[in-house]
């Protein structure tokens, strides 16, 4: 594969250095042989990273766009200085370089969503036209490339552009959870955001009725709409940045066994130790938040002895787009989450 495929001749000034580690993307026109060129109309920010933004400036929604247009304008991507993640984006194609792989079958004019970090994507802003603070996105005029590597999705045409961005957008979580359930586990899912619905969800079809499925968040309100959908067996209130009460409570909740697995989507930092403690010793840990500290985690369990196998969850799983949006469409009860929470 050439390295134009992988976009590097779009980094600037950090000769072999990936699009998602360089500092600055040149996101100019025209597109060039191997790209896609996008007309972008919103953008779906990772939790953490829109968590962070708020934090910095306020909930104001002006200040949120300013900071948006400001990171977006100092490294021609959308890539939190802090955090390091981005999120993704749909729009609609303009154009497809010769050298594409998609040329030829995708269409200017058809919709997409991709499926690669906005952290490693060229993008320009023109235009903030409206910030969703409570679902995370940000409506914008611009324009993005996505490279030959790039994954994507075309949009469905049996749900809005908006609960399909909000599925797609941590589609790899439920993906890799249908990997590694078995029916017989105990399953602990931390976070109750759309990446944990959507795991406690797969994971509930992968028990097949044989197993337990646990739900843990901070948010009592939260839990009791998980819990309400029947998406779980029980939850449990904590503050996951307490690591020994989590363990605590995951113990009382097992008769002391713990966890087979547990399945990190706190948007939060400082959860590590919560989700180690919580599992068995042989049991395994999937961390999908963007949050982590993987040198915390590895440290932490080594510190507490703790024999376990942890997984970054990468955002991609063959098939990961489809299997996610199948799973609203055979789950009611959790399209209907989607649709009132992040639509």
């Amino acid at each position: 594969m050439s390295r134009d495929h992988y976009g590097l001749s779009r980094v600037v000034g950090e000769k072999g250095v990936l699009p998602q580690r360089a500092r600055t993307l040149d996101p100019s026109l025209p597109c060039r042989d191997a790209e896609v060129l996008i007309d972008v109309e919103s953008l779906n920010i990772d939790a953490a990273s829109f968590k962070q933004i708020k934090d910095e400036v306020g909930a104001d929604p002006e200040r949120i766009a300013a900071r948006v247009r400001e990171i977006v304008r100092e490294r021609g991507k959308m890539q939190n200085p802090v955090t390091g993640s981005g999120g993704m984006l749909i729009g609609r194609v303009r154009e497809v370089g010769a050298g594409h792989p998609a040329h030829g079958t995708l269409q200017p004019g058809e919709r997409i969503a991709t499926l690669v970090s906005l952290s490693l994507t060229p993008l320009r802003i023109d235009e903030v036209r409206a910030v969703h603070p409570a679902i995370d996105r940000v409506d914008i005029r611009g324009q993005a490339l996505l490279f030959a590597t790039g994954l994507y999705a075309k949009l469905p045409e049996d749900m809005p552009d908006t609960l399909a961005l909000a599925a797609l957008d941590v589609c790899g979580a439920p993906a890799l959870v249908a990997r590694w359930v078995r029916p017989g586990m105990t399953v602990a899912v931390l976070g109750a955001g759309k990446s944990g619905a959507l795991c406690l969800a797969q994971a509930r079809r992968d028990l097949k009725g044989q197993g337990r499925l646990l739900a843990l968040d901070i948010s009592g309100q939260a839990l009791d709409t998980l819990k309400g959908l029947g998406l779980c067996d029980a939850t449990l209130q904590v503050d996951a940045t307490r690591a020994v009460e989590v363990m605590e409570a995951v113990a009382g909740a097992t008769q002391g066994a713990l966890c087979d697995l547990v399945v990190n989507c706190a948007s939060v930092g400082n959860t590590e130790m919560a989700s180690i403690l919580s599992v068995k010793d042989g049991g395994t840990v999937i961390f999908f938040s963007m949050a982590t500290s993987f040198t915390a985690a590895a440290l932490g369990a080594e510190g507490v002895g703790k024999d376990v196998t942890m997984l970054v969850g990468n955002g991609y799983v063959p098939g990961h787009a489809q299997l996610t949006l199948d799973l609203l469409r055979a789950e009611p009860a959790l399209r209907r989450l989607f649709e009132t929470r992040y639509v």
